[in-house]
């Protein structure tokens, strides 16, 4: 899995670094710089055919004067630079310092500070965003706020292509929140690693493509976590938890158990059940009341069925020890699910359970309640409404808007929801986040060149706890069967493209299975 980074990381990672003696830190600007023009003529291959005119924004920290290191090389590549310096020179940082001097002897240096500094300035080509990168802990506010918004109008108004070192300035580094005003970047050029607001929030709209260039810190340079901290990654699907023994029968892939509404609202719960069996769940049985009985039997072939129409009768099903695994919400209803789900959680062989929808929002008035009967086995999957009812509290904070940075982010929300419910936890949207009890977290991204906006269908959601579902019933740990299960979601969403609705979603599994040649 790739590990993404916070700006505490990855300042830590290079200072390590630079302290032993491996690089020093004019070298790591350097490389940084160099890695900023090889991204653009990599997305840009006919900028490299002739000069072209470039505006770079340099900013009072190292972001700046990795700057000046770009600047310098367009320079002597033949290009027209013009340099813009927000603070004064006299208070760089050293290295930063060292890379404005070198740059003088070439170029000239304009006050970002005057008014107009930027609109003045005949249309370039490319605008180098150096301002902030991901150290920024304030909002944007006054005179940099009015140059981040002539940056924004000149990208759309004449066609600029902006490229942000490391991020675009504006952004938080460990949020994706806008702290005050923002640039947009066409091109984000990041180093090392990717940073967690690369992937969460307004980070993937704001830094359109994302490159990350290595600067020669991978050997001998592992990244320095708190001991109560765990790294986030970026989730992907294990593919030998997927592949099936030849010689296994149908049990020895588990038993799922799906329950259903009432007629009528069977489709979610159907759906649900279509994704648990392509994920490879030896049997799947839809579990419905006696309401819905017909109406279900009339749509399922390879499902199976079974009539359970309270509390009781799901105690009474639980008794077959081979079911190993259920998914409770998706069309379930608001007092069918305060019925099913103390059964289901109190079940005498603790199966795994997937709660999602319904079963989330009948405990909106007492969440404690809910909390309380929740075990190791469970996986949580809110929407952001549904995390809101259930952690009005932590919503509230992720929904505040940050006055300084690093902001609260998704993770910090999702690792505290984990914590306090004390199971998995898989926080939805297009910046997924999945996290344990313990720490544990990962980000699944339908974002990037991952992007699938054709998931916000109805149904969707329906899909993935079912694909959870039959990952858990599988023997699969609820972290890896989130993760997977999430990863899936997407590929598959990509595999089948625009025009998508829910029912596709189970019908793309057996692609790109083969796709993971499993």
């Amino acid at each position: 899995m790739t590990e993404l980074l916070t700006a505490a990381q990855m300042s830590a990672i290079k200072t390590a670094a630079i302290e032993s003696g491996a690089v020093t830190g004019l070298e790591l600007m350097e490389r940084a710089g160099r890695g900023v023009v090889e991204a653009v003529f990599e997305e840009w291959p006919d900028l490299i055919r002739t000069p072209q005119r470039a505006v770079v924004l340099c900013g009072p920290g190292n972001n700046g004067g990795d700057g000046f290191v770009v600047a310098r090389l367009l320079t002597e590549w033949g290009w027209d630079v013009d340099l813009l310096l927000y603070g004064d020179p006299e208070k760089l940082p050293p290295d930063a310092r060292t890379n404005y001097e070198r740059w003088a002897t070439l170029g000239h240096t304009k006050d970002m500070s005057m008014p107009s500094a930027l609109s003045d300035l005949t249309r370039p080509d490319i605008l180098v965003d150096g301002l902030f990168g991901t150290g920024l802990g304030r909002p944007v506010e006054g005179d940099l706020a009015q140059i981040l918004q002539d940056v924004n109008s000149l990208r759309e108004g004449v066609g600029t292509k902006v490229v942000a070192i490391d991020l675009p300035s504006g952004l938080c580094s460990d949020s994706g929140k806008h702290l005050g005003a923002f640039a947009t970047a066409d091109l984000t050029v990041s180093f090392h690693r990717a940073k967690l607001g690369h992937y969460l929030d307004r980070g993937p709209a704001r830094c359109g493509r994302l490159v990350v260039k290595s600067i020669g810190l991978e050997h001998g340079s592992g990244t320095p976590h708190a001991a109560e901290h765990t790294p986030v990654t970026l989730a992907v699907a294990e593919t030998h938890h997927l592949a099936k023994k030849a010689d296994a029968h149908k049990y020895a892939h588990g038993h799922a158990l799906i329950l259903s509404g009432g007629a009528v609202t069977t489709g979610a719960a159907r759906l649900s059940a279509l994704g648990a069996l392509r994920v490879g769940a030896g049997l799947v049985t839809v579990g419905v009341p006696g309401s819905a009985q017909m109406e279900v039997a009339c749509q399922i072939t390879a499902l199976m069925l079974k009539r359970v129409e309270d509390g009781e009768a799901l105690r009474e099903v639980l008794g077959d020890d081979r079911i190993n695994a259920l998914a409770l919400g998706p069309g379930l209803g608001l007092d069918r699910a305060r019925a099913l789900v103390p059964e289901a959680l109190g079940a005498e062989h603790t199966p795994s359970v997937v709660l999602d929808a319904d079963a989330l929002t009948a405990y909106a008035e007492e969440p404690e309640g809910l909390f309380g009967m929740l075990h190791e086995a469970c996986v949580l999957t809110p929407h952001a409404g549904e995390f809101a009812r259930l952690f009005p509290d932590i919503a509230g904070k992720l929904t505040a808007a940050p006055t300084k940075g690093p902001a609260y982010s998704k993770v910090d929300a999702t690792r505290e929801a984990a914590q306090r419910a004390g199971c998995v936890v898989l926080f939805k949207g297009p910046d997924t986040v999945i996290a344990a009890p313990d720490g544990r977290c990962s980000i699944n991204s339908a974002q990037y060149d991952r992007a699938a906006p054709w998931l916000a269908t109805a149904g969707s959601g329906d899909v993935l706890s079912g694909f959870i579902t039959g990952l858990l019933a599988r023997g699969i740990a609820p972290m890896q069967a989130a993760e997977t299960g999430a990863w899936l979601h997407v590929e598959c969403a990509l595999s089948f493209g625009p025009g998508l609705i829910a029912e596709d979603l189970p019908e793309q599994v057996p692609k790109v299975f083969r796709d993971l040649a499993l």
